[in-house]
Order: structure tokens, then sequence, then C-alpha cells
């Protein structure tokens, strides 16, 4: 309630300052107007969660507000005031979309009592909206995979699939759509009722990572002020999606591989096992097969995460699904932003289509995203594309291989070094000269130590 702004609009002044000092004495936040253009001005400025405003003011009436608020400010809730007698004008105002109104004069409990129902009510309008949204992306998303003949076969894969419990393994380049992908397979599942527990690997500091993974229980370590649950059990009975596991250190493998294989646990700082009934999806950017050559990850982990391996195909390799991909995240950028679009020009969607899109689909959205967002009068531009981009078609490889072949350790290394030298040195700005994900090559500059 401390966050709930209300504006109170009344041009009797002690009327005004009584019911503001009511309202401020519950913590609501509370701004004050005298006039239909105070009224606007304050909403203009800052806005409110409820108008609270007479019917009658000195240069209109609550009429033109009130179709101001669903106008412009439609999450605003209204509540209208009339003088006792005028009961025609409160059901007018019922009409016009308010959400209650208040006859005069009116006692403290019924003023308080109607705002608290009606933004109760608010609330539960917009939780209900938001429920509503998510049901609706829940349903949309394997339709996001794409039309395209590689992303039909990974739809038929995950419908497949996601009526077992197998281990799934999703592969792919950053940007491609690996935790949606996730997100499928357990809407699409008997476990969809029950919860999905994304967990970024690489995000977790490398001490925490048992506790976050198992729980711990109070007085474990310094500061371990409460028992608190793992991931593995707040997972239990649904999915538990572990992402970048390929940046999971070696230390934390060994215990991560034995709930797999046992589905036991204990917390840290605990005696008691606890077990989980959740089904695992892991996805990685990394090459898991040699990273286990090279000893960054372990072998045993490695096979019992490969059960049921699933490619997401770069975006370059279906680029059929841009102009749909493009219109879904048009869309989306809509709802989100309460903006007016229209067709993206012929001119630009050819630039769209000619790009390499290094961050796949993820890039592709922030660029739709900032396009719509910088557009004049809903009018996409190729002059609003970002500019570190460089979206122009890629020039063909002059490159053919000699007869004699050639060292790849050496043509890589080379490339790499040529990329970095003609990005100045920018690593992110290298990456996408070779149309690679940050952290692949970011990987293949540890490898030939050119960090």
């Amino acid at each position: 309630m401390s966050e709930t702004r209300v504006l109170v609009v009344e041009d009797d002044g002690d009327q005004r300052q009584l019911v503001s000092s009511i309202l401020r004495s519950r913590n609501y936040l509370v701004a004050e107007a005298d006039s239909l253009a105070a009224a606007r001005t304050e909403l203009s400025a800052s806005p409110v969660d409820l108008v609270l405003s007479d019917w009658k003011l000195p240069d209109g009436d609550g009429t033109e507000l009130l179709k101001d608020v669903r106008t412009e400010h439609p999450e605003a809730a209204f509540i209208t005031v009339t003088a006792y007698g005028t009961i025609a004008r409160a059901v007018e105002a019922i009409h016009l979309g308010a959400d209650d109104y208040l006859a005069k004069p009116f006692e403290r409990q019924a003023l308080l009592l109607a705002i608290e129902k009606v933004l109760r009510s608010r609330r539960l309008e917009d939780e209900n909206r938001r429920l509503a949204e998510a049901l609706g992306e829940r349903d949309r998303l394997v339709d996001l995979v794409g039309s395209a003949p590689s992303m039909q076969r990974l739809f038929r894969q995950v419908e497949k699939l996601a009526a077992t419990d197998a281990t799934i393994l999703l592969t792919g380049e950053s940007g491609t759509g690996k935790e949606l992908a996730a997100r499928a397979l357990h809407a699409l599942s008997r476990r969809a009722a029950q919860p999905f527990v994304p967990v970024n690997c690489a995000a977790i500091p490398e001490g925490l990572l048992e506790s976050e993974f198992f729980g711990v229980e109070k007085g474990a370590y310094t500061g371990a002020d409460r028992s608190r649950e793992g991931k593995f059990e707040a997972a239990d009975g649904g999915s538990l999606f572990l992402d970048e596991v390929g940046e999971l250190p070696i230390a934390i493998q060994p215990k991560l591989l034995r709930v797999l294989q046992e589905g036991r646990f204990s917390r840290v700082g605990g005696a008691r096992e606890q077990s989980s009934d959740a089904r695992l999806i892991a996805a990685t950017n990394r090459d898991l097969a040699a990273e286990v050559e090279r000893g960054g990850f372990r072998e045993d982990l490695y096979y019992r995460l490969n059960v049921v391996p699933l490619r997401m195909p770069p975006l370059r390799e279906r680029r059929e699904d841009i102009p749909r991909l493009v219109e879904h995240f048009t869309a989306r950028a809509a709802r989100r932003h309460g903006i007016a679009v229209r067709p993206f020009p012929r001119q630009l969607m050819k630039r769209l289509l000619d790009y390499g899109w290094p961050g796949n689909v993820r890039e592709l959205g922030n660029a739709v995203e900032r396009l719509l967002l910088l557009a004049e009068d809903g009018h996409a531009s190729v002059e609003d594309l970002p500019q570190d981009m460089a979206l122009r078609p890629k020039a063909a490889s002059g490159f053919r291989l000699p007869p004699g072949g050639i060292s790849w350790e050496s043509h890589e290394r080379a490339c790499l070094s040529q990329a970095l030298e003609q990005a100045n040195g920018n690593r992110a700005q290298a990456a996408r000269l070779l149309e690679l994900p940050y952290k692949a090559f970011l990987y293949r500059l540890e490898k030939h130590g050119l960090e």
C-alpha cells in the first residue's frame, strides 16, 4: 500500500485536505488537484494507481477526466464522487468506465473500503491478464520454433520426447532458443502443472553451486541463518533446466552425477538424504565431447546428460523463418510498449534476411524491438539499425583449400588474430566479424593462447 499512488481531484480545499489526510494516514502516496487542468498536469507528470475525482469541477466535469484516464492511463482505477441525489451521474460514470462511485457525504470507512475494493479488483485483473499472457506464450512456445524444415524436425522431436522423462541435452549457439525448447518440453509434458526451474550454471559462483543445487541446512556455515531448499527440491515433480551446463566447475560434477544417477542428495550441512523426481533438461553452447577430451568435463557426466541430444540450428541455417520471427517480435513489442506498428519495408526486410545473425534469434528480437522503438509513426527504417551490427551481406569467402592441405590450427589462429586486429582489440566486434558466438570466440582465444 505504501507504493500505491492516488490522485485526489476536488475543488473544495477543505474536503480535498480531509480526504488526502485520511489516505495518507493509511500510507497511500497522495497527489492533489483542484481542477480538471491540474489533474491532467498531475497525470502527465507521474502515473497513478487510482483517481478519486469529484464529478463537478470548476473547468469541466468528471466525464472529461474519466475519458482522459481511460484513453491515456487505462491501467489506473477511477472512482467518481457525486453529490447526494445525483446517482444518475454515478450510473453514467460506471457506463463510461469508472470502477466505482461514492455519494457525498461519505464516511471515512466507506472511502477506504471503496478504494481497497477497487484496487484489489484491479490487481486481480492484472494478475489474470498476466496469467493469460503467460499461458498464451506457453501455448506458442513450440510454434515460435519456426517453420523451416530443420525446426519442424525439431518440433516433432520435442513433441515426441515431451511425453517421456528422458534426459535431454540441448546444444547450439547462444541465442538459438535452447531455453524456449526446454520450456516447450516441459509445457507439453505430463509435468506441465508442476514447476519449471531454470538454472544458469554460469551465473552462480563456484562456492555457492552446491547449496544452490541441493539446498542448505541452518547453521551449515557462517551466514546460513535459515534452512533453504535447493533447485532439485524446488523442481520435484517438474523439470529442472540446467542452462550453460558446460560451465560447471569440475569439482561439482561428481555430486551432480550422483543425484542424476540415484535421484538422491543431501542438503549442505544436512545428514538426511532426500529424493527428487525432477526431469532434467540441460543446454550448452560448448562442444562437450571436446571438453571431455581436454579434461574440462567428466566423461561419465557427459554420457549421463547426453541421453537424447537435440541440436538447435542457428538462424543463418533457417533464414526462411526470419519474416515469421520478425512478425512475432513485432507483435510482442507492440503489446509490451503499447505502440502502433506497420509492416517492415522491403529494403529493411532484405537487410535482415542478408545479415549473418551471430547472436541468432535473440539478436533478431533485440534488433526488431530497437527498430520499433525508434520508428517514426510506426514506420521502421534501415537508418535505425544498430551501427555495430554492420547489417550488410557478408562477402563470399575467397579462400580455396590448397592441394597440399593446410594446418587447421594455424589457419584458425590466423583468423582469430586478424579479426582482433581488424576490430582494434574489441573482442565482441571480432567475434561478429567471424560470425562466432561470443563465448565460442573466447573459448578459441583461450585455446590458442590469444586472451
